[in-house]
């Protein structure tokens, strides 16, 4: 079960934030007598907060499996961030990284959710550590999943941007989406069925057929506002611990993620075996084995 909580991002966006689990229950009213009664309790210690922020493309809902087993210690919370999943995608929109950062800034704050952990996939990743640089009081922890810190430059933007021309939308059917990101997508070295599903999860139907909840221009204007950059500067800032996670096939290669590990005051690496860059979709439970014990020791560390 998620229930929506909306959150205004940065400008003005409207942002649509997720909570797995059951909410905090108020203090129950009773009938005796034919009046009612307050009934007094000692009310639980608040859960720590943790915030679940998808990478480009992605959505709240990607987190769904992670997020529950989250919710049964912790107050879990994933963010639907602009441009994506139920959040608003106006045209003008600032689609920068200092909007994605200061929009994490305010569900954090909106929510209640701080001093939280912040896990981030991606891009999400990425305005974790930038958030956490820049509002050490917000953040107690970070975990970073398969996102690099060195620039990838304008071939890759073009790479994209010519990915984006050759999908071959509308779809007819979630099957045919499943199968062209899982087997016929030419970025696709092998059948991969977890891919599949990750893309099934952000189309919607229309009148001729499934196409994606967001616009690709958008995605785009994302990317381009990181990919020219290198981001190492930034995580020697991030004070907090941080536990750098990547997939054997992913996208962050390993001596990368471990400079990155020794560019972080407090970094820690962990990788997850027969994973790709959907770490956490493509190996649920080596997932869990990887960040657990790193949450659980944050956590007790800061309570």
């Amino acid at each position: 079960m998620a229930r929506r909580i909306d959150v205004t991002g940065a400008g003005g966006v409207r942002l649509a934030a997720w909570e797995f689990g059951d909410p905090p229950k108020g203090i129950p009213t009773q009938s005796t007598g034919g009046r009612e009664e307050r009934q007094e309790r000692q009310e639980p210690e608040r859960a720590s907060g943790v915030l679940l922020l998808h990478g480009l493309m992605g959505r709240a809902s990607h987190w769904a499996s992670t997020a529950r087993w989250l919710s049964e210690r912790h107050r879990a919370v994933a963010l639907d961030q602009r441009g994506h999943g139920q959040s608003e995608k106006p045209s003008q929109a600032a689609f920068t990284r200092e909007a994605y950062v200061e929009d994490a800034e305010a569900a954090l704050e909106q929510l209640g959710l701080a001093p939280a952990v912040l896990v981030g996939h991606a891009m999400g990743a990425l305005t974790g550590w930038q958030l956490a640089a820049k509002r050490p009081d917000l953040v107690r922890g970070l975990v970073v999943c398969d996102m690099r810190a060195s620039a990838l430059g304008a071939a890759s933007q073009r790479e994209w941007g010519d990915w984006f021309t050759s999908w071959p939308v509308p779809f007819a059917t979630l099957a045919d989406v499943r199968k062209w990101f899982g087997e016929d997508d030419p970025w696709v070295e092998r059948p991969n069925p977890s891919r599949g599903e990750f893309y099934a999860e952000v189309m919607q139907e229309s009148s001729d057929g499934w196409r994606p909840v967001f616009e690709p221009e958008q995605m785009l204007k994302s990317r381009e506002t990181w990919v020219y950059d290198a981001h190492w500067e930034e995580l020697t800032q991030v004070r907090c611990p941080v536990l750098v996670v990547r997939g054997l096939d992913g996208e962050l290669g390993r001596a990368e993620a471990q400079e990155m590990v020794r560019v972080l005051p407090r970094g820690e690496y962990a990788e997850v075996p027969d994973a790709g860059h959907l770490v956490h979709y493509d190996q649920p439970e080596g997932w869990r084995a990887a960040i657990e014990p790193f949450l659980d020791a944050v956590l007790t560390e800061s309570s």
